[in-house]
């Protein structure tokens, strides 16, 4: 685990080992091969190797619980009792979905945990001021922000700070720690982003119950 000097807030991936991200997310690395894969929680090689890919909304709630989260496993089983996963018949898995996913937080986290269905960077920006971090949904190409977005969403990663109209965000899929820790511009982030996602702030009591 390593902090960002600029938000303070711990900076990691939802795979175990970080200088293996590339090779997993872009040249096929067997994911089973993780050799750090039990400091993720999970019970067994297995059961990392299936689920590591859909956890990046879980390694965002991760990074805002600050250094003593629990392991990404346990908010994944977490998270599984609230319906923030579903997997179906045939073995896939579905999520994260946000109103599931925000009771657990808010009920078992203590986290003040909104869903924003519709959102604009403005309103991104508004909330940051506040205090406020940010789980977005974008395109996972934002780990190569020198090339076009290729699209909009379907994976999210954690806002934190702005610095005018500089995003900084933290990408549980980045590559490298430039992209791990990355700032954009709002404009350039906005060509990633899908318009929605959940925003945390702390809450009564908060932090994960015993």
């Amino acid at each position: 685990m390593t902090f960002c000097t600029t938000c303070a807030l711990p900076s990691r991936t939802q795979f175990a080992s970080p200088e293996l991200v590339e090779a997993i997310v872009e040249g096929g690395h067997d994911r089973a091969d993780d050799p750090a894969w039990e400091t993720s929680g999970a019970a067994t090689v297995e059961d990392y190797a299936l689920w590591c890919g859909h956890l990046c909304g879980l390694t965002c709630l991760r990074m805002a619980l600050g250094p003593d989260a629990p392991s990404l496993f346990d908010l994944r089983d977490g998270a599984l009792k609230y319906g923030a996963y579903t997997v179906d018949a045939q073995g896939d898995i579905h999520g994260l979905i946000y109103a599931p996913f925000a009771e657990y937080a808010r009920e078992e986290l203590g986290l003040d945990a909104t869903v924003h269905r519709t959102l604009t960077v403005d309103e991104i920006a508004g909330l940051l001021d506040e205090g406020r971090t940010v789980m977005a949904s974008v395109h996972y190409g934002i780990r190569r922000p020198e090339r076009p977005a290729p699209g909009r969403g379907g994976h999210l990663v954690l806002l934190t700070a702005r610095d005018g109209d500089r995003f900084h965000f933290h990408n549980p899929s980045g590559i490298s720690p430039e992209t791990r820790c990355a700032e954009l511009p709002s404009a350039m982030f906005e060509t990633f982003f899908a318009g929605r996602g959940v925003s945390l702030g702390p809450g009564h009591g908060a932090g994960p119950r015993a």
